[in-house]
């Protein structure tokens, strides 16, 4: 396990690597110049160029790379360019709360999608294993800009459940959690319908029921366990899918988390930041994989990660 665990962390630095490369490539590929922007488009050139200065944008192009590799490093990013507020600082209470808006919505995917792809499995070819998969293929399909739209109009204009906006309390929480779970509760619901069905179908799964087992005995405890290892998996896809792109999210409801930061940022060309955030949602999701890829052994003791 020590072994598995240093051979991947010793792979994951290429890929964090190639991550800050594009990122920081494509932020100074992005049209507009950060200096025009902070000083107004009315500006003098010398006012241009004296903020250019101060922020290193007239050195070359490798000087800025190496200042920003070394800063990812140390984990100093500086200050943001629009407010001069160090860049943790900014960051880390908005990152907690896309933590906080992926974690409720990924355990909301788990409960809804594993239920209903286990209802689905042992009913096969029923009408509730179509009607399941009818819901799970529609929550696939809608946007979730469109969907947390449509609950805010229901549930808060209309009924006045739950605040149209904002995050904290448990009414606040609901709905943003059930529109970005949405799309991984049909995806997980799709996996544990196939799993579950791979696994139901092997023999040792008969040689259960032959030995008249109970048929929920059967179901939980024999096959949920070996039908598990792809389930994990795709949650594991899901939380780290969902703090990247929860700002869509975010933004329907005014949350003000890092996805929402990180947009308003773009627009504003503050560097540091953006880079910043983008980093750190991939070190993020690179190390899920990695507690995924740990999972797996505690699922199904044969597998041997060395």
């Amino acid at each position: 396990m020590i072994k598995f665990i240093a051979r991947r962390l010793i792979q994951l630095i290429p890929v964090l690597l190639g991550v800050i490369i594009i990122v920081f490539s494509l932020m100074h590929l992005t049209p507009g110049n950060p200096a025009h922007i902070i000083a107004g488009e009315s500006a003098p050139q010398e006012t241009v160029e004296q903020i250019e200065r101060r922020l290193g944008l007239d050195q070359p192009i490798l000087v800025q790379f190496f200042h920003f590799v070394k800063d990812a490093v140390t984990l100093d990013f500086g200050n943001s360019w629009r407010t001069s507020l160090p860049v943790t600082t900014e960051l880390w209470p908005r990152f907690w709360v896309t933590v906080e808006l992926a974690f409720y919505s990924t355990i909301f995917s788990i409960v809804i999608g594993m239920t209903a792809g286990i209802i689905s499995a042992v009913r096969q070819y029923s009408w509730t294993d179509v009607g399941v998969m009818f819901v799970a293929l529609f929550g696939l399909s809608m946007p979730n800009f469109w969907l947390g739209l449509m609950l805010m109009q229901w549930f808060s204009i209309n009924l006045g459940w739950f605040p149209p906006t904002g995050w904290g309390s448990i009414q606040q929480i609901v709905l943003p959690v059930i529109t970005l779970g949405t799309s991984g509760a049909a995806v997980i619901a799709r996996m544990t319908r196939s799993s579950m069905l791979d696994v139901l179908s092997q023999d040792y799964i008969r040689t259960a029921r032959a030995k008249g087992l109970k048929e929920r005995v059967v179901t939980y405890r024999h096959a949920l366990k070996n039908a598990l290892i792809p389930v994990v998996t795709v949650i594991g896809l899901q939380f780290g899918v969902l703090i990247a792109g929860a700002v869509l999210t975010e933004s329907v409801f005014a949350i003000n988390g890092m996805g929402k930061l990180i947009v308003d940022r773009i627009l504003a060309r503050d560097f540091p930041v953006v880079q910043a955030g983008i980093l750190i949602s991939a070190v993020v999701f690179v190390f899920i994989n990695l507690l995924v890829d740990i999972s797996y052994k505690f699922l199904n003791k044969r597998i041997d990660l060395d």
